[in-house]
């Protein structure tokens, strides 16, 4: 009897899905399936029911929610022989989107009783672990924006996105990464293991989640026009044709800002303050076991 244990944000994608034990219970029999299911109510909360969860060695961790949720549950996974399910019932759903596991509870239910499982690779920054993809500059104040608003959708994310641009001074970055160092003023400096950020669109479509790299984007200080450009270019995944941009593989990568004290940063589309200026970001090859 396969045991798996559900850990449920219930306000994600708005509140409105309906998964409980209830509804689980009709997706995964009793006589073939044990389950177990704990509610999120608050940021990292998931990452206490998940680290109690593990103590009970289930044999599948489901994390349902967005990619923040799932990010709080898949941190605890790794170096465990446990896996990790995915229900999506986010805003964006990037990783979800990218290993094509649907919104659909019936669908993605039925994936995880196949329990067929692949390897995918895990960024780290600093000590916090990443699966989808970290960001400095801009995009840090864009999330931070984002998680201000009331609404979590496409519009509050273009809303955040205008206000960001405005509102942003590019910084003085120093990045080291593959024998080479660029100093530069940044407006974008993006690193993905992932090929979606969430809402369909992507800095990096080219990027594997299996392919022990990681993808960097570095666009520097841009003016109006340009700016737009490069919104439009996201907006219709066309980023490769954007020339200022500047595409890298790497495996680890050091990014300094010499003239801040503390760092804003995203992880998987969660607004963090780190209290230092210099983060250190790596690959963990094949580093956690999923459910596709």
């Amino acid at each position: 009897m396969r045991y798996i244990h559900f850990i449920i944000n219930p306000i994600s994608g708005k509140g409105k899905h309906n998964i409980n034990k209830t509804e689980l219970e009709k997706h995964f029999p009793k006589e073939s399936f044990k389950i177990e299911v704990d509610y999120s109510n608050y940021k990292k909360h998931a990452i206490t029911l998940t680290k109690k969860a593990i103590e009970n060695n289930p044999n599948c961790i489901v994390a349902c929610g967005g990619d923040g949720t799932i990010n709080e549950v898949a941190s605890c996974l790794i170096n465990t022989k446990i896996k990790l399910g995915i229900i999506p019932v986010g805003s964006g759903n990037g990783l979800a989107s990218n290993l094509s596991i649907p919104k659909s509870l019936d669908k993605a239910t039925e994936i995880i009783r196949k329990d067929n499982t692949k390897f995918i690779d895990v960024g780290k920054v600093n000590e916090q672990y990443f699966f989808s993809n970290v960001g400095v500059g801009i995009d840090a104040l864009i999330i931070k924006k984002y998680e201000s608003y009331t609404k979590r959708t496409l519009m509050s994310y273009v809303r955040a996105s205008i206000a960001s641009s405005i509102q942003f001074t590019p910084m003085q970055t120093i990045l080291s990464f593959n024998n080479q160092i660029i100093n530069t003023k940044t407006l974008i400096v993006f690193i993905s293991n992932s090929n979606e950020m969430g809402y369909g669109m992507s800095l990096t479509p080219k990027a594997s989640l299996d392919d022990g790299k990681l993808d960097l984007v570095l666009v520097p200080q841009l003016h109006f026009l340009e700016k737009i450009t490069l919104a439009m270019s996201v907006i219709f995944n066309k980023i490769e044709k954007f020339k200022i941009a500047q595409h890298k593989l790497l495996e680890k990568i050091s990014i300094e800002m010499p003239d801040k004290i503390f760092l804003d940063i995203q992880i998987d589309g969660e607004f963090h303050n780190f209290k230092t200026n210099t983060i250190e970001i790596s690959m963990i090859k094949s580093g956690l076991e999923i459910i596709v």
